[in-house]
């Protein structure tokens, strides 16, 4: 079979096609055949690191959605051709997180990810697919989907009456904007594009702010809620955006924090969230369970991700040069 592996080449990360055996489910184990795979901001921090001399070797990427291929011996679960996706923890299956989950993360340091056209896993790890969606749209689910509904939905208990601040047009933003719709709350939407803002209130954001026109955003917020602020964010870009994030954040309201779009920097100041009673629920994805969840919410509502641009098994690196500019809408997508 064919995937790719991670390979660090003259001080910058690549991604090198190869030829490798394919493999056979264990006890307990479950080979997919992979259908598509999807694109994370993650990836591009891991392909850096690659550059770096690092994860030599290692296939890469999280997000992966197939068809069981072949199972191993006291699998009941599963049969073959039923269609499925990958939980992005291998070993958080329910309750509450672990450290020692960390490194059962797809495509980390310790696990090969979902870049290859067979990936053998536990039959633990998997999920069914929302029967309404394609491989293409389930691909899109495990990281970006299910990190917005753990914090949004899961743990901050966002519904009717609410209002959630997105940050950008990314998946896990464009997850948040569709579960906000289908819950009844209001969705505060910023973006640097007027265009991607148009696209958003189409999917349901009533409030758009282009923060490049507006770079005090925060104000714009308050403004706009009649000083109430937002119950709801998701605090996707880090130190570049936290500040305005704090002064945003509704009386009660909770801070979902999830991204480093900004990268990594100095710490904000958290005293504003005594006098609101105000919570940060940091998250860093979510469990099969969560996944399970998620997948029973996108069937009631009849959600359907948002797919930027589809790129070929031969086109990873086109896929991931788009994913660099930040110039997509939604998720980016490799179909086998």
């Amino acid at each position: 079979m064919k995937a790719y592996h991670l390979n660090g080449h003259a001080g910058a990360g690549r991604l090198v096609q190869v030829d490798v055996s394919k493999p056979e489910p264990a006890n307990g184990e479950v080979r997919i055949r992979v259908e598509a795979v999807s694109l994370n901001y993650r990836d591009l921090l891991i392909l850096d690191r690659a550059g770096q001399g690092e994860l030599n070797g290692r296939v890469p990427l999280c997000d992966g959605a197939g068809v069981v291929d072949a199972v191993g011996s006291d699998v009941v679960q599963w049969q073959v051709g039923d269609r499925v996706a990958a939980s992005y923890f291998r070993d958080w299956i329910s309750g509450p997180f672990k450290a020692s989950y960390i490194a059962s993360a797809l495509g980390s340091n310790a696990l090969d990810g979902m870049l290859a056209e067979y990936v053998v896993l536990p039959a633990t790890a998997l999920v069914s697919v929302p029967a309404h969606l394609s491989a293409v749209e389930a691909a899109t689910l495990p990281c970006a989907g299910v990190t917005a509904f753990h914090g949004l939905v899961a743990r901050g208990g966002m519904g009717k009456g609410d209002t959630l601040l997105v940050q950008g047009t990314g998946g896990v933003a464009l997850f948040g904007l569709q579960f906000a719709a289908a819950l009844g709350a209001r969705a505060i939407v910023i973006s640097s594009s007027n265009e991607k803002l148009a696209r958003a209130k189409a999917l349901g954001g009533s409030i758009l702010i282009n923060y490049r026109d507006t770079p005090d955003w925060d104000v714009a917020l308050m403004k706009a809620t009649n000083g109430a602020g937002a119950s709801h964010i998701l605090e996707l870009g880090g130190p570049g955006t936290y500040d305005r994030s704090l002064r945003s954040v509704a009386s009660g309201g909770k801070i979902v924090q999830i991204g480093v779009l900004t990268g990594f920097g100095p710490k904000p100041d958290l005293a504003r969230l005594q006098w609101e009673n105000a919570d940060i629920i940091g998250v860093t994805v979510g469990s099969l369970e969560h996944f399970a969840a998620m997948n029973r919410f996108l069937t009631e509502h009849a959600i359907h991700p948002i797919v930027d641009r589809i790129y070929g098994f031969d086109e990873v690196a086109e896929a991931y040069a788009h994913l660099r500019t930040g110039s997509h809408f939604g998720k980016i997508v490799i179909r086998f």
